[in-house]
């Protein structure tokens, strides 16, 4: 049996962290932009959570910022709000693309 170790750069290091960093940040936003959403539209956790199928601690567990939220379970907390999500993606420079779903 043989073990093998591999010694990252400092780069490396960096850009990993940097990376989990944004992928963090933007669950974050999302999570963020979904609450305020509710606020916004007066829809507790309880009645998302009624309108999901699911119990009051999924809602949380998935509002919590701390959840890896997956493209399907977005699309199921969009559609029991009514709601619709739409991404903007922009280069480093500033100017921007939307992507929407075609059907709003």
């Amino acid at each position: 049996m043989s073990l093998s170790l591999s010694v990252e750069s400092e780069t490396q290091m960096a850009f990993r962290r940097s990376t989990r960093d944004e992928v963090g940040g933007l669950a974050q936003n999302v999570v963020d932009e979904i609450t305020w959403y509710m606020r916004e539209h007066k829809i507790s956790r309880a009645d998302l959570a009624a309108s999901m199928g699911v119990s009051a601690g999924r809602v949380s567990q998935i509002l919590s910022g701390d959840e890896n939220l997956t493209l399907r379970t977005l699309e199921t907390v969009v559609g029991a709000l009514g709601a619709r999500l739409e991404f903007t993606l922009g280069d480093a420079e500033g100017s921007e693309i939307l992507l929407h779903d075609p059907a709003g």
